[in-house]
């Protein structure tokens, strides 16, 4: 199956829900008690974290990776007193990669909002973790080892014995949540940060300047659109999962930010729609029926006066199904800046 091991994300829950997911555990996660369960569904969300944002593909590249003056793409929508920013973003980087631009700090310094696919809260990540205890288990799971081609499988145990979770935990998550899971060490391992990624940089900036930091979708509605993906497409994230990130993704990732350095629109579109050709559930489910719904929030927005920077995966805003794409088709003015 082609590799798809770019796209990504997120998960605490309320007393009361613990005890409810402790009972749907497997044997060991229950003699472990509520505490291992809990430690468990950190571990979830401290390695998801960095996909959250992603929901749909997300790039990086080793620290070692160098570029010139970097110029990613930058559009406005506008109308006579109203003016939409869009810029597609990188959620993990390399530390201290440089990406911001005069033009770029120009438009930035004159919105004011920000508004990004969705808004982590890492300090009190209550909601998360509930969705993630209430969607990524299920009962009646076969187990994980069955869900990858036999060839496949020794890279899966040894995935699973990087992250120090007992095995038998991952044969009661839904295959996206092992996914997620599993992609964390492939971050690790390429030198990615979420905390460097672009979307990190800008919502700290708007906050401490207190300026207002939205989302296009709610952390539950991320996670509920990688719920509803056909088992098939799940099975392909989890096999992107266990790609070596030496000498495999760290290459694919090094293409791809080059591209999106660079403002490369068409190379950025090529490369998603090539990985996502051979599995076109993922691309209707999280790059199309997301981007309309988008472009409608976009089209509500413009209604209102001001500037607002939106931020969001640069997978979104290239190729057939793109933002830009869409906004056009329905007669708003886009302009390109950068």
């Amino acid at each position: 199956m082609k590799n798809i091991g770019r796209g990504r994300f997120g998960g605490c829950f309320p007393e009361g829900q613990v005890e409810v997911q402790l009972a749907g555990l497997s044997q060991t996660m229950r003699t472990a008690g509520r505490k291992a369960f809990e430690s468990m569904l950190k571990s979830v969300l401290h390695r998801a974290l960095s996909a959250l944002g992603l929901a749909t593909l997300l790039v990086g590249a080793p620290a070692a990776s160098k570029t010139p003056q970097a110029q990613p793409a930058l559009w406005e929508v506008s109308d006579h007193d109203t003016t939409i920013y869009l810029f597609g973003t990188i959620h993990l980087l390399p530390k201290d990669y440089q990406w911001r631009t005069s033009k770029f700090d120009q438009a930035l310094n004159g919105s004011q909002e920000l508004v990004v696919e969705t808004v982590i809260d890492e300090k009190d990540p209550g909601k998360l973790m509930a969705a993630i205890a209430s969607l990524g288990f299920a009962e009646g799971l076969p187990p994980l080892a069955e869900r990858v081609p036999a060839e496949k499988r020794a890279a899966l145990q040894a995935a699973i014995a990087r992250t120090k979770m007992p095995p038998a935990a991952f044969d009661r998550m839904k295959t996206w949540t092992a996914a997620f899971l599993l992609m964390g060490d492939q971050f690790k391992d390429m030198g990615l940060k979420g905390g460097d990624g672009v979307e990190a940089v800008l919502r700290n900036k708007f906050l401490s300047e207190g300026k207002s930091v939205g989302e296009l979708e709610s952390n539950v509605e991320q996670l509920t659109f990688f719920n509803a993906l056909p088992e098939g497409a799940q099975r392909a994230l989890l096999e992107g999962a266990l790609e070596p990130a030496q000498g495999g993704m760290d290459k694919q990732f090094s293409a791809m930010l080059r591209a999106w350095a660079s403002g490369d629109v068409s190379a950025v579109a090529k490369t998603f729609d090539q990985d996502m050709s051979s599995t076109p559930d993922l691309q209707k489910i999280l790059i199309a029926e997301r981007n309309q719904n988008w472009s409608r929030w976009i089209g509500k927005r413009m209604a209102q006066p001001g500037a607002v920077m939106v931020a969001v995966g640069a997978g979104h805003l290239a190729g057939k199904y793109s933002l830009v794409s869409m906004l056009k088709r329905d007669g708003y003015r886009v302009r390109r800046l950068q």
